[in-house]
C-alpha cells in the first residue's frame, strides 16, 4: 500500500501543478461566469436607434396598423420602430422591390417587409438575419395587423385587438417525489450541464491516464519503476492518482457553482431590473449521484485506457487504438437526448444499464425522472462488476505492454499476454 500511494502522490501533484490543470480549472468556471453574465446583458439589452422599415402593401392600408401593433419601446419611450416609406400597390412591383433591397445594402434602410396578404408569406429583407428579437417583434405585429384586417373585412370591429388576442403564458411545474417547483428552463440547463461535465471529464481524464502510460513506456522510466513495485500496484496508484486530481476539479467548480447560484439574483440586477436569473435549488442527489458515477466510469475507462497505452509505443498508434472507445463514449452524449425525452422507455432502461453508457446516461434519467432505486443499484452493480473485471484484464495487459515495444500487438498476442502468469 506504501508504494501505491507514493505513484498516487506522484500522479496527483504532477498534474495539479500543471499549468493545464490550473488553466481548466480556474478557466472553465471563468467562462462559465462569464457567458452566463453576458447572456444577461444581451437579455436586458434594448437598441437604442429606432428600426428603419419600408413596407410593400399590395393590399393597402395595413403599415400604418403594423407602426402601432409594434409594441417595443427605446429606452427614452420612444416606437422602436420608424416608418420611413409606405408603398401601396405600387404599379411596378418589381423596380420598388429592387430600389428597396438596394436601400438595405447601402444602409438608409434596416429592414423592407412584402409579401403581406398576397397569399403568400411575409418576406423580411434584412442584412441581419440574427436579430431574431427584432424579427420575432415585427413578425407579432404583422400577424395582429393582418389579424384585425381578416376581421375588419367579414364586419367584426374590435376596439383593442391585442386585449383579445393576447396568449395565455404556460408555465411548466415539475412534481418530484418531495414535491412541486417552477420550472422556467433550469432543470434542463443543469441536465445539459451536468452531463457535458461527466462526459468531458471522463474522456480527458482517461486520456490522460493513457498517455501517461504512453509517456513512462517511451522514456523507459517505467522500466525502472518495474524493478522497485508490481505492475498492478504502479496501475492502480496511476488510476487512483488521476482520480484525485478529477475529485479536485470537480470539488472547485462544485463550490463555483454554488456560489454562482446563490450570488445569481444580485448579478442578474446589476444588469438591470428587467434581468433576471434562473432560480436553482439542486437536490442532493443531484450532486452525489454525479460523483458517484463519475468514479464508476472513470475506473471503468481509465482500466480501459491505460491498457491501451501499454499496448502502443508512439503516438500515431495510440490514435488508432483510442478511437473505439472514444467512439463509446461519443455515442453517450449522442444518445443523451433520448434518455431526456423518454426516460422510462425499454431503450432508455437499456441504455443506463449498458456499463460503458451508464455513467453519463443514468445521472440523466436521475435529473430527469428519477427511477426506482432498485435500477440504479442495479446499474452501480453492472458497472461496478465490469470494472472489476475489466481491471483484472488491463492489468494483465498492462504488466506485459509496458516492456514490450515495437509493433502493435494482434488479438492472437494479447490473448498469449493475458495468460501469462
Amino acid at each position: 500500500m506504501r508504494k501505491i500511494w507514493l505513484v498516487f502522490k506522484r500522479e496527483y501533484f504532477t498534474r495539479v501543478r500543471t499549468r493545464g490543470f490550473i488553466l481548466s480549472t480556474v478557466g472553465l468556471p471563468l467562462l462559465s461566469v462569464g457567458i452566463f453574465a453576458g447572456a444577461l446583458a444581451m437579455a436586458s439589452r434594448k437598441a437604442d436607434q429606432p428600426l428603419k422599415v419600408s413596407i410593400l402593401d399590395n393590399l393597402g392600408g395595413l403599415a400604418p396598423q403594423i407602426v402601432l401593433s409594434f409594441r417595443e419601446k427605446l429606452p427614452d419611450g420612444k416606437p422602436a420602430l420608424q416608418l420611413v416609406r409606405e408603398w401601396e400597390r405600387p404599379p411596378s412591383a418589381p423596380a420598388v422591390r429592387e430600389e428597396l433591397t438596394r436601400q438595405v445594402r447601402d444602409g438608409q434602410l434596416d429592414v423592407f417587409l412584402e409579401g403581406i396578404l398576397t397569399g403568400q408569406d411575409a418576406l423580411l429583407h434584412t442584412r441581419n438575419t440574427n436579430d431574431y428579437q427584432a424579427a420575432r417583434a415585427i413578425n407579432r405585429a404583422v400577424t395582429s395587423a393582418v389579424i384585425e384586417r381578416r376581421l375588419s373585412d367579414r364586419g367584426i370591429r374590435l376596439d383593442n385587438l391585442s386585449a383579445v388576442m393576447r396568449g395565455v403564458d404556460l408555465t411548466l411545474v415539475k412534481v418530484t417525489q418531495t414535491g412541486e417547483s417552477e420550472d422556467n428552463g433550469q432543470s434542463a440547463l443543469v441536465q445539459v450541464s451536468i452531463v457535458m461535465i461527466l462526459y468531458i471529464t471522463l474522456l480527458v481524464y482517461g486520456v490522460m491516464t493513457m498517455r501517461s502510460v504512453l509517456e513512462e513506456k517511451t522514456t523507459r522510466t517505467v522500466e525502472i519503476l518495474a524493478s522497485s513495485i508490481k505492475p498492478t500496484h504502479l496501475l492502480a496508484g496511476k488510476i487512483l492518482g488521476v482520480a484525485g486530481v478529477g475529485l479536485t476539479q470537480y470539488l472547485i467548480w462544485g463550490l463555483t457553482a454554488g456560489l454562482v447560484s446563490t450570488y445569481g439574483a444580485a448579478v442578474g440586477s446589476a444588469f438591470g431590473p428587467g434581468a433576471a436569473a434562473p432560480d436553482f435549488h439542486l437536490p442532493a442527489a443531484f450532486v452525489v449521484y454525479p460523483l458517484i458515477y463519475f468514479l464508476a466510469g472513470y475506473f471503468l475507462y481509465a482500466s480501459v485506457y491505460a491498457a491501451l497505452g501499454s499496448m502502443v509505443s508512439s503516438e500515431e498508434d495510440l490514435q488508432h487504438v483510442q478511437m473505439p472507445v472514444t467512439l463509446v463514449l461519443v455515442g453517450c452524449f449522442v444518445l443523451f437526448p433520448i434518455v431526456q425525452r423518454t426516460p422510462n422507455s425499454p431503450l432508455a432502461v437499456a441504455l443506463t444499464m449498458f456499463p460503458f453508457s451508464s455513467p453519463v446516461l443514468m445521472v440523466c434519467r436521475i435529473m430527469v425522472q428519477t427511477p426506482p432505486f432498485w435500477q440504479i443499484a442495479l446499474s452501480l452493480a453492472i458497472c461496478m462488476a465490469t470494472t472489476v473485471g475489466v481491471i483484472q484484464v488491463s492489468a494483465r495487459i498492462y504488466r506485459v505492454g509496458i516492456l514490450m515495444y515495437g509493433k502493435r500487438p494482434s488479438v492472437v498476442e494479447l490473448l498469449k499476454w493475458l495468460r501469462y502468469t
